[in-house]
């Protein structure tokens, strides 16, 4: 850990991960940021927003993760670019993923890359990806370097990490040339945009979302599903702290009624990132994205608990 453990400062004030089935740990890096910085500072203030959360009893799903979580502090990563940063992670991540299902607290969005090699290697297979972003990430460079927080998407088709007709965009919406806009479609995939979104409210309405995801994980022998969250997903009226806010986004509910809709489906990990405390207000975008970690980790115990019942 490259954090001093203090008593109550983890996730849901989780002690220290050991044995538990379920962790969470932080990657405080934004090396790769290309707007506004100080994604490294999330983990802390996403940690710390998570402690509103009081039992963390969740209220569609009436369990808690209290007794089923540990916190396994943030990653001891360099900080001094991100070849460096990408070659460190795999001998840090390869135990968590292996004894924990992992929610992972960004950071940029160039951590998903490294994040996903390494659960394509544990499992011996390319992930299914369910992808909330205003952008597609889909770029085949960063501003003239090879490789950034928008090019993870590309970069994981290219490598062969994902199954492109199992990769589903939620929310896209920034300005960009149709070649990077429509590539997830364009390979297979599946893209609903923020305008498509506008007008769906209630779980029902957006029930079609994963019914669609869920067609096309079983047309592919239902691979494990990947969450990668990023909190500019949302309207900048619900998460301002963020490196390149866009208008026009999801509200909170709208992405609560599609993660609670995921306590069916076979996730392994998800990460939350993009999260800036330094341009957020009165800590709306941290208590968005703790909300968000919550639900998703009280889905998959409940799916756990259903599983354990049968």
């Amino acid at each position: 850990m490259s954090f001093a453990y203090l008593s109550d400062s983890g996730f849901l004030k989780a002690p220290p991960a050991t044995d538990q089935p379920f962790a969470v740990a932080g990657i405080a890096w934004d090396g790769a940021t290309t707007n506004r910085p100080g994604a490294r500072l999330a983990p802390r203030a996403i940690r710390e927003a998570s402690h509103m959360l009081c039992d963390g009893i969740h209220p569609h799903f009436d369990v808690t993760p209290d007794g089923l979580l540990g916190d396994a502090g943030d990653l001891a990563l360099p900080n001094t670019g991100l070849d460096a940063m990408r070659r460190a992670m795999p001998a840090l991540v390869a135990p968590l993923i292996a004894r924990h299902h992992m929610a992972w607290l960004g950071g940029d969005h160039s951590i998903t890359l490294p994040l996903l090699r390494s659960y394509a290697e544990h499992l011996g297979r390319p992930l299914a990806v369910l992808h909330f972003d205003a952008h597609c990430d889909t770029w085949e460079d960063h501003f003239g370097e090879p490789s950034g927080h928008g090019t993870w998407v590309y970069e994981a088709m290219e490598e062969g990490l994902v199954i492109k007709p199992c990769f589903m965009q939620l929310g896209i919406r920034s300005a960009a040339r149709r070649e990077a806009r429509d590539y997830v479609r364009d390979q297979g995939g599946a893209i609903v945009s923020a305008r498509e979104l506008r007008g769906l409210q209630s779980p029902e309405q957006l029930a079609p979302i994963t019914a669609e995801l869920r067609r096309r994980l079983a047309a592919h022998g239902d691979p494990p599903l990947y969450v990668s969250l990023d909190i500019d997903c949302l309207d900048p009226a619900f998460a301002p702290g963020t490196g390149t806010p866009e208008p026009g986004g999801l509200a909170s509910h709208q992405v609560l009624s599609v993660l609670e809709d995921l306590a069916g489906l076979d996730c392994v990990g998800m990460d939350c990132v993009e999260v800036s405390p330094p341009f957020d207000h009165a800590e709306l975008s941290s208590q968005a994205a703790a909300a968000f970690v919550w639900t998703y980790l009280c889905a998959q115990i409940s799916r756990r608990a259903a599983a354990v019942k049968d």
